[in-house]
């Protein structure tokens, strides 16, 4: 099981976020500030009475311990919210406690920590009757004491009973036993405050803002609600005989707003859906600064700065769809140790990416995004270059399979040739030194790479004989030039 991350900085448990683009375009794309639009939650049918999709919506905090169950190939024997949870789980002997949720007192509460993943043994000889717990049943759960990635599973024997409630083995399953024939299909967005953090570097600041005047952060820190923003400034290596002035840094901040989206489209004929789709999508804005002459790398260096986890909890219909999403956010520097800059770098936009499956194609990548840049503040002196992104890796999943992940990074690149020595700031004209002479060029950008994963079977899908890379995702815009 891996290790999670503290959640000493903001509250954990509900919702995603994932950045990535790709295919940029220069058109401007305006930041929203989103108020709190989830979808009502769907009744505990499997599909409406007029036919109609399951909704997809956040699930409440009440379900925060709900649980699904499914007999398939039985009369009556459809995805239905049932009065069940996971007292505890055992990932590697695969056998769970499921016990009834009273209706009052403190049955209403799952027992034990997340972390735990003790189960509790049958009593001898028991022949007590299951709690409605039978071979065959497919249990699906939201995260459970040894199960903080959520329940997917089938049932294929009844231990026995104990005190905590009955112990079955289990084996893994796919959500199209859940979903059948149904169709689903929703954008839920994210609660910024679910998210666990854990500060890699000192100067890391977490802030968020949510409806009901929740805010989390410097005072006086302008974030839109449902945005989570991540400050960060470092040193990094400075180049060998450079002055003290152009000591190096990094420093700026990412700003997401992101919505998970889920859709699936079962095939009558019963042998698994006959489309799917996961991923996030949402608002960008970042903000970061160059400073100095940065050491020449054969490489470049790459330092992550806070890595995030989340757990969001979706309501398809009555069943509880657990999505995994974790991040690291880093910044990354590249140069070859001559040049002294000084740039501030503003991009804005939006982003769509996951995998979607239909029968002729299988599984493929969906990627797109509009995004702008600008150059707040420019100074390059010398003769060189540099490249600074501000990115993110990033994985999303279900129930703990990871299915997509990949590598953003916006970027921002100069290069002088000659003795250029230039200043600008936005809607001005360049200021230069009479005495250089020479070109330079600052450059936004974002490169996308990433992989689609076999996991993404947990959908019922046929599996991959390999992972199937996203590509190297490329797009560049100049910012600003000049001759001197």
């Amino acid at each position: 099981m891996r290790k999670r991350p503290s959640r000493a900085v903001v509250p954990a448990l509900a919702a995603s976020a994932l950045f990535l683009a790709a295919g940029c375009s220069v058109s401007p794309a305006e930041s929203s500030s989103r108020a709190d639009h989830a979808r009502p939650a769907a009744s505990s049918s499997a599909r409406t009475d007029a036919g109609q999709p399951l909704a997809v919506a956040a699930a409440p905090e009440a379900a925060a311990t709900s649980t699904a169950v499914a007999r398939p190939g039985t009369s009556g024997g459809r995805a239905h919210r049932a009065a069940l949870k996971v007292t505890s789980y055992d990932s590697k002997t695969r056998r769970a406690v499921i016990s009834p949720v009273h209706k009052s007192g403190s049955g209403d509460k799952a027992t034990g920590s997340p972390s735990s993943s003790s189960s509790a043994s049958p009593s001898a000889g028991s022949t007590a009757k299951p709690h409605g717990t039978a071979v065959g049943d497919v249990i699906a759960s939201a995260p459970a004491p040894g199960a903080p990635d959520g329940l997917l599973a089938k049932v294929t024997r009844v231990i026995g009973e104990s005190g905590d409630g009955t112990e079955v083995q289990t084996a893994p399953t796919t959500l199209d036993a859940l979903l059948g024939d149904d169709d689903a299909k929703g954008s839920v967005p994210v609660d910024p405050a679910s998210f666990a953090i854990e500060k890699l570097l000192p100067d890391v600041q977490v802030s968020w803002a949510r409806n009901g005047d929740a805010h989390v952060g410097p005072e006086g820190a302008k974030v839109p609600l449902g945005s989570l923003r991540i400050d960060v400034g470092a040193k990094v290596a400075t180049a060998p005989g450079a002055p003290a002035s152009a000591s190096a840094s990094v420093s700026g901040f990412v700003q997401v707003a992101p919505d998970v989206d889920f859709s699936y489209g079962g095939d009558a004929a019963g042998s698994g859906p006959g489309a799917a789709y996961l991923g996030v999508s949402g608002d960008w804005d970042a903000q970061w600064t160059v400073k100095g002459r940065a050491a020449a790398s054969a490489q470049p260096v790459r330092v992550p700065f806070a890595k995030l986890h989340a757990d969001p909890v979706l309501q398809v219909g009555p069943i509880p769809v657990v999505v995994n999403l974790d991040l690291t956010c880093y910044f990354q520097i590249a140069a070859d140790g001559k040049v002294t800059v000084d740039v501030e770098q503003h991009l804005q936009g939006d982003f769509k990416a996951g995998g979607t499956f239909g029968p002729a194609q299988g599984w493929t990548p969906v990627d797109e995004s509009h995004m702008t840049g600008s150059p707040v503040h420019t100074s390059v002196s010398a003769a060189g270059r540099v490249k600074a992104a501000l990115g993110a890796e990033a994985t999303v999943g279900l129930y703990g399979a990871v299915g997509v992940s990949a590598d953003l990074a916006p970027y921002l690149r100069g290069e002088a040739a000659g003795s250029a020595d230039v200043t600008t700031t936005t809607g001005s004209t360049a200021k230069t030194d009479g005495a250089a002479t020479g070109s330079w060029a600052l450059y936004g950008g974002v490169d996308l790479t990433g992989t689609l994963r076999m996991q993404l079977s947990i959908f019922g899908t046929p599996v991959f004989q390999r992972a199937i890379p996203l590509g190297a995702l490329h797009r560049e815009w100049k910012l600003a030039d000049g001759h001197v």
